[in-house]
């Protein structure tokens, strides 16, 4: 017998057969439990959409706290926030702010559409230079939005304002503003806080005058100090003094 027959044999006993079995493939999911799967993302999702919308009706009685407030508690820095009823915030200040951020506060419904398409239409090829945010806008980017973004964020921002003055009347909108509103450095939120630090008085005594100041500290009061007003932000106050405000709205 030929010896190079019997490994021929050999090798043909070890080499693999091409119709050999494939293993097994790993199992894929059944379909029931890819549908839901599916379910619990879309509920995960409607429930996030829906949350500002429960948490405005439920902030009709109960103080809110800001995003920003949230965020610095979760990263362990101060928050300094008294919060105060409308009626403890001298109306002096309700005034300045009108005048300063958003003169048609009482005849909007929570979007000045006017100004916004203005901003449109005046933006360069860079972005609009100035923002068309009103009172009610800066509520709902405070309490349940981020800062920058403005493009992705101003969709929402609209929409959850208009929602807001649908629900809460303009003098809770003005209440809650005036309690949440980032007003100094170091997690200063809120007009009682920024009385007290910037005049020592808590904001029922606030004159006319510091209003002022404090409204012309908002665009950006991290910098501005109202403690200690450059020359800058008084003219800004005086200029925010000498202009009328309609705050019949805040009377109801």
């Amino acid at each position: 017998m030929s010896l190079d027959f019997g490994l021929e044999r050999e090798e043909a006993r070890t080499e693999p057969s091409p119709y050999s079995p494939l293993p097994p493939a790993e199992p894929e999911p059944a379909p029931d439990m890819r549908k839901r799967r599916r379910r619990q993302i879309v509920r995960i999702i409607a429930a996030i959409i829906a949350l500002p919308f429960v948490l405005t009706v439920v902030y009709t009685v109960v103080p809110p706290v800001s995003t920003l407030m949230l965020g610095r508690w979760l990263t362990l820095q101060p928050v300094e926030r008294d919060w105060v009823s409308f009626e403890r915030i001298n109306p002096s200040l309700a005034r300045a702010v009108i005048s300063s951020e958003d003169a048609r506060f009482c005849s909007h419904w929570g979007v000045d559409w006017d100004a916004l398409w203005l901003v449109i239409e005046e933006a360069g090829e860079d972005g609009p230079s100035r923002g068309a945010s009103t009172i009610t806008m800066q509520v709902a980017k405070n309490l349940f939005l981020w800062p920058g973004g403005g493009y992705l964020r101003k969709p929402f921002e609209i929409v959850l304002a208009t929602w807001i003055d649908l629900v809460w009347s303009k003098r809770r909108t003005m209440e809650v503003y005036l309690n949440i509103v980032e007003w100094g450095p170091n997690g200063v939120f809120g007009a009682e806080a920024i009385a007290r630090k910037a005049f020592r008085k808590p904001a029922a005594n606030l004159n006319a005058g510091e209003s002022a100041i404090l409204a012309a500290a908002l665009p950006n009061p991290i910098v501005r100090n109202s403690a200690k007003p450059t020359r800058l932000q008084m003219r800004r106050a005086a200029g925010i003094s000498s202009r009328g405000a309609d705050t019949s709205c805040l009377s109801r």
